[in-house]
């Protein structure tokens, strides 16, 4: 009976330990805090006029009140792109040298606008979402990203506008020159003609007979009276 009842104690003993393992392993864990950010963004960005607007949407449920959202341009993120930082009251926003960016935060997003971009920009871009305070520092995994390809502007269409210009200045010259040209040999033809006319005119006067200069006032007119010069003789003694 000893062993009889050594045997079923041992029989409850091990029942026991296994009703525990059974109720540990089906009771749930206590829940951790979690203390995470997911960020999202678009993976193909195509911009044709220098400007694109690029959106990193992201959820977060920590209990940070201070954050900070930045641009970095590659592969390896090399390069800050701008950052924008905010919290319950205050917003500030920088950007490179390099680059023409604005961030803006709404809600569960972050807006990053750039403009005049250049081709030489064409990129992967990447957000990155930080929750700065209070602790502990989070920050979201690397996303996929977003390739930003800036189409180069198309200089051939300015070509025929400034070829059009040319040949349009070039036809005015001449027009202008083929006038000035013409009214200056229509000029000097009348003048030429003028000229000639002048020179017949001049002519035509010199044929006329001029009288020399001592018969002028010689005798007396015909209607002069005749003088009686025998009056003056009679005096003479």
């Amino acid at each position: 009976m000893e062993k009889s009842c050594t045997g079923g104690c041992v029989v409850l003993k091990s029942h026991t330990v296994i009703y525990k393992q059974v109720f540990f392993s089906l009771s749930p864990l206590p829940s951790l805090p979690e203390n995470k950010i997911l960020v999202a963004q678009r993976p193909l960005l195509t911009v044709a006029n220098k400007t694109a607007t690029l959106v990193c949407n992201y959820t977060y449920n920590g209990t940070g009140k201070e954050f900070r959202a930045s641009l970095h341009k590659g592969t390896d993120s090399a390069v800050e792109v701008c950052f924008i930082s905010w919290n319950t009251t205050k917003i500030s926003s920088n950007s490179s040298k390099e680059f023409n960016c604005q961030g803006i935060h709404d809600k569960d997003k972050v807006i990053f606008n750039l403009w005049n971009m250049s081709a030489s920009q064409t990129d992967i871009y990447f957000c990155k979402i930080e929750a700065m305070y209070p602790p502990p520092y989070v920050y979201n995994e690397k996303s996929n990203g977003t390739v930003i390809h800036v189409k180069e502007t198309p200089i051939q269409t300015q070509e025929p506008q400034s070829a059009i210009r040319l040949w349009i200045m070039v036809a005015m010259t001449g027009v202008l020159a083929f006038y000035s040209m013409l009214i200056t040999a229509v000029f000097i033809n009348y003048w030429q003609k003028s000229k000639k006319n002048m020179y017949h005119q001049s002519d035509y006067m010199n044929m006329t007979p001029r009288h020399p200069p001592y018969q002028k006032n010689k005798g007396y007119p015909s209607y002069a009276p005749t003088r009686d010069y025998t009056a003056y003789r009679s005096w003479q003694p």
